[in-house]
């Protein structure tokens, strides 16, 4: 089968010169071919012959993490090798170099290796400021998403679009591939219950590169009062949204393998109840269980570590399940999100009222309210997907607009 991807015009006078804002005017940077499938698979950040000239006289920010390689050097070392001035380095949630357990706040500072500063976006501000951008012409996001509406690093480049919007500075993407972009499902996130573990009227899973979504933040007018950034978006060589892309680097410090990965938008629910998703454990999102539940196969005791310094049940000895030992092929192909780890948990549980202690945070993990009530009110799990369809439905159409490879399903 011909693999059809997109490459970025040889023109670097013409690619950079306009402003892509709309998936119309995104066609002016890019122009498709066919290639042999033979082509190795490479990420944005690999393309240097694309974007390294554009960037030779410009002072740039970037929003990075430890998953910001390009093959074995950090982009950061590679844009120092080759002369590009870095006047700050955006952190997002786990930090710069990915060690900060999930929503520990992180302060500004400098970093120990490079000396750059160091502008921490998961602390005492989510948005970069005027001053923050001040001198920077181009800012740089390349970080491996996971294709799960509550991973927070979708929300930290909203709100970076947007202050670049606001700043007149040019947002670039180095796209990577989406380790759950073989599907979209879940329910649609309602505005009511917009925050930062959801930002977006998307699905749980959404189905997209993250030059692609910030491509549809961009142009459904999801930024402040519909503003639009200056966007420019590096592809992938090779890829299309069959391809099977093995995470080379963990993308935070509890998705440890791809298991998790797969499991991740399924489990993650598991956060706004009273049951442990594996937090304190090495099998983080691929085990959930608690102190009280009756049935099971599987024992775990979550303990304090890297990541994870306060786990949810610390040292309770927890009765459930094990998803570890299922095949990873076989939990990629479920390609849906699977109610039935948490209904079924659910339904056995001798406490119920105790259940969804965290009845805000699930519901924002939701999306909504309806899930939840869903669930007590004793609903099957056919009848609450079949309450997602117009949802996705309509979505799905949405999606396809800002799509830049080819798609699950295309011949």
């Amino acid at each position: 089968m011909k693999i059809k991807i997109f490459v970025l015009i040889t023109s670097l006078a013409v690619l950079f010169c306009c402003n892509t804002t709309t998936p119309k005017e995104a066609e002016t940077a890019m122009v498709s071919s066919t290639a042999s499938p033979t082509l190795p698979l490479m990420v944005g950040a690999e393309r240097l012959e694309t974007y390294l000239p554009f960037l030779a006289d410009k002072t740039i920010a970037l929003l990075v993490n430890q998953t910001s390689m390009v093959g074995d050097l950090h982009l950061v070392d590679t844009l120092i090798s080759s002369g590009i001035k870095i006047k700050c380095i955006f952190a997002p949630e786990h930090g710069f170099r990915g060690k900060a357990d999930a929503g520990q706040k992180l302060k500004d500072g400098i970093d120990d290796e490079t000396g750059i500063p160091l502008i921490s976006l998961y602390g005492k501000k989510r948005k970069p400021s005027a001053e923050d951008l001040s001198g920077v012409d181009v800012v740089i996001f390349d970080i491996q998403d996971v294709g799960a509406r509550f991973y927070t690093f979708i929300s930290s480049m909203h709100y970076l679009m947007e202050s670049c919007a606001e700043n007149n500075t040019l947002f670039m993407v180095l796209d990577r591939p989406n380790p759950n972009g073989h599907y979209f499902d879940g329910p649609i996130l309602e505005s009511d219950h917009q925050s930062f573990v959801g930002m977006h009227p998307v699905p749980v899973v959404h189905g997209m590169t993250i030059g692609e979504y910030a491509q549809m933040v961009n142009g459904e007018g999801w930024l402040k009062d519909g503003i639009q950034c200056q966007l420019k978006v590096v592809p992938c060589q090779a890829y299309d949204h069959n391809t099977m892309y093995e995470l080379p680097i963990k993308p935070s410090p509890n998705l440890p393998n791809m298991k998790a990965i797969y499991l991740y938008p399924s489990l993650c629910f598991f956060e706004g109840t009273i049951a442990s998703e594996g937090r304190g454990t090495n099998k983080q999102f691929q085990v959930y269980g608690h102190p009280l539940f009756p049935g099971g196969d599987f024992e775990f005791t979550p303990v304090s570590g890297e990541g994870s310094k306060y786990p949810k049940l610390e040292n309770q000895l927890c009765r459930g399940f094990d998803l570890s030992k299922n095949p990873v092929e076989e939990l990629r192909n479920m390609k849906q999100v699977n109610l039935n780890y948490l209904m079924n948990f659910y339904r056995d549980f001798p406490k119920k009222e105790d259940f969804f202690i965290k009845t805000l945070f699930f519901d924002k993990l939701a999306g909504s309210s309806k899930l939840r009530e869903a669930i007590t009110s004793g609903k099957s799990v056919d009848e609450i997907r079949q309450s997602w369809e117009s949802g996705l439905e309509a979505y799905g159409k949405m999606r396809k607009k800002y799509l830049l490879y080819p798609d699950f399903g295309d011949n």
